[in-house]
């Protein structure tokens, strides 16, 4: 194939891609796939089929790199082998690819067969595409047999009942496997055949597998049949669904498997909706309970994360009765749980039950354990509370929520765990948008500038953009009467770090609080620092000062950042030099524009 007419030069470069795809270097190869599809144009539909289609299908041993491309180029290569007429001639390859041992690859493979059965015509789905099914559900290697799983769903619906009857039983045979990772796969795409198929044959032939999956030796098979639990659910009505689905869903929550209860509460939600309100009340509300009391914490901490979720989508009439009744208990005990992350999941979600309760439950019932995960041991128990204080807010008010939670915020904000001021000043601004500027300044404006002189320069540079968001959220008169002095202030202190951080400030207020009060407050500050002892705060100023310029006018740069440049400029530090020669040239350019 690559022997083209030398005297051909349009396919010169396709014999040279070609050549690649021989080549021993392995990123040669890859990058030859990649244009495949340019190699393909070039030789026209005919010889794509013809020639490019079997030369791929022959070489297909390769590195595993290499063949992933390919699996995945193969996909969207329908319109260069002259469009869905002859797509199916794109399947020998990707079987081949389906079969190979390394799973990203048949998955990339699959999937490519999966977009291109879309476009077969009956006729070409029936005589090309079916076949090669049957051929991988029966291939002698477990390969094959696990990527023909992910296969049944995509042609089923538009094939004749005759070959509906044989695709049924080859899945069948796939749930019987003796392989594990067969069982595993069509456990996997149970759900999915099972919304192909017709509903008779749903009851008759997919539920008696989804029981058997469900109690397979092997947990991994067994955990996969819950998800497909949730689509079959979803397809019955609910006399069925408690006949037919609960005996084996009420198993699966009692599994003497960790990681099959793990699955069921993972998808808990999911499956509240699929089975209706009234198998909720009476099935899953006991069997939610019982994950939340699961000996495994992995358990426990996965069905904590759904507490509000689940909570929400119980019907209105019984809501409140369930909640307080048969979950909150449950919630009360796992505030106290020794495993951290069982707390810090539901710490993330406890706060949504606030709006669902109302205000005096939350007050009674809620406040108490906020206040006792506020003051948990563990820094992301406390972070997620913080995080989701809104929601209390919007229930009980302001004044209520800091009489409660203010005092365990402020101690948050001195805490010795670094991380946890962190977190608390990124959380600052909505706090202040909550409280107002008045209750602001009185509780917590002494924290904000407390962090800017902080001995963690992570934190000092949290507070800098935390004052620029404040600035943002209360204005100019604010920034002018609260904020300024006290930034201006820094530039004497006697720590040199934070005199940086004064000019840290500096940067990111000049823009929010505008031209006039940059020129009248924070100018004088920058060049009365230009004299600094230290460098790093010298050359920091030539830095601020670039920064500031743009907010000048001409007679302020020509008067004062000027001459202080130049003075930088011949300054005995390199790096003073630097900065102040790069601010000049930036000075210059401008004035020029």
């Amino acid at each position: 194939m690559a022997s083209s007419d030398p005297g051909d030069d349009s396919l010169y470069p396709i014999a040279v891609l070609i050549d690649e795809l021989r080549n021993e270097d392995v990123q040669l190869r890859l990058n030859s796939i990649k244009k495949l599809s340019t190699i393909a144009l070039a030789l026209g539909v005919e010889r794509t089929r013809t020639e490019l289609i079997h030369f791929l299908t022959d070489t297909i041993y390769d590195e595993d790199e290499v063949l992933l491309a390919l699996a995945e180029q193969l996909g969207n290569f329908t319109p260069l082998v002259g469009g869905p007429e002859h797509v199916h001639c794109l399947l020998p390859p990707l079987e081949s690819l389906a079969t190979v041992e390394e799973t990203v690859v048949r998955d990339k493979a699959v999937d490519s067969l999966r977009n291109i059965a879309a476009q077969h015509s009956q006729a070409d789905l029936e005589n090309h595409f079916v076949p090669l099914v049957k051929r991988l559900a029966g291939g002698d290697w477990f390969t094959s047999r696990t990527s023909a799983c992910g296969l049944f769903a995509c042609c089923y619906p538009r094939v004749s009942t005759n070959v509906k009857a044989e695709l049924r039983q080859h899945f069948r045979n796939l749930c019987g496997d003796d392989t594990p990772m067969v069982r595993r796969a069509a456990a996997g795409k149970l759900g999915e055949f099972a919304k192909a198929v017709e509903p008779e044959y749903l009851k008759s032939d997919l539920i008696p597998l989804f029981t058997v999956l469900a109690q397979d030796e092997q947990d991994s098979v067994r955990l996969l049949a819950v998800e497909a639990c949730v689509s079959i659910a979803s397809l019955l009505p609910s006399e069925d669904t408690e006949q037919l689905v609960m005996p084996t869903l009420r198993q699966a929550a009692e599994d003497k498997s960790w990681r099959v209860r793990y699955m069921v509460a993972d998808k808990f939600t999911e499956l509240q909706k699929a089975v209706g309100p009234e198998i909720t009340k009476n099935d899953l509300v006991p069997a939610f309970q019982s994950l939340l009391k699961d000996c495994e914490a992995e358990v426990r901490a996965a069905a904590a994360h759904k507490i509000k979720d689940f909570c929400q989508n119980l019907s209105a009439d019984v809501r409140e009765n369930i909640i307080m009744t048969n979950i909150l208990p449950c919630v009360k005990d796992l505030v106290a749980d020794a495993n951290q992350h069982v707390k810090s999941a539901l710490a993330s979600v406890i706060m949504g039950l606030s709006p669902i309760l109302g205000k005096d439950n939350t007050i009674e019932h809620l406040l108490p354990l906020f206040l006792s995960q506020l003051k948990d041991e563990c820094p992301e128990v406390r972070l997620n509370i913080i995080s989701n204080l809104d929601c209390v807010n919007e229930v009980i008010g302001i004044k209520q929520l800091s009489q409660s939670l203010l005092p365990a915020i402020v101690e948050l904000a001195e805490d010795t765990k670094w991380r946890v001021r962190l977190a608390i000043i990124e959380y600052m601004p909505l706090l202040a948008g909550q409280l107002g500027v008045e209750f602001f300044d009185e509780k917590l404006n002494s924290l904000c500038m407390t962090w800017l002189v902080d001995h963690v320069y992570a934190i000092r540079e949290a507070a800098t953009l935390n004052l620029k968001k404040l600035v943002e959220k209360f204005g100019m008169d604010w920034a002018q009467q609260t904020v300024i002095p006290k930034v201006v202030h820094m530039s004497r202190d006697p720590n040199y770090l934070h005199r940086m951080t004064c000019l840290f400030c500096i940067n990111l207020l000049a823009d929010t609080v505008g031209s006039e009060l940059t020129t009248k407050l924070l100018l004088p500050t920058v060049i009365g620092m230009g004299q600094d002892p230290v460098a790093n705060v010298r050359f920091n100023v030539a830095k601020t000062l670039q920064k500031l310029s743009p907010l000048l006018d001409q007679s302020t740069i020509q008067n004062l950042v000027k001459p202080l440049l130049e003075k930088l400029k011949a300054d005995s530090d390199l790096d003073v030099q630097f900065f102040a020669a790069e601010a000049l040239d930036a000075n210059a350019t401008a004035g020029g524009k």
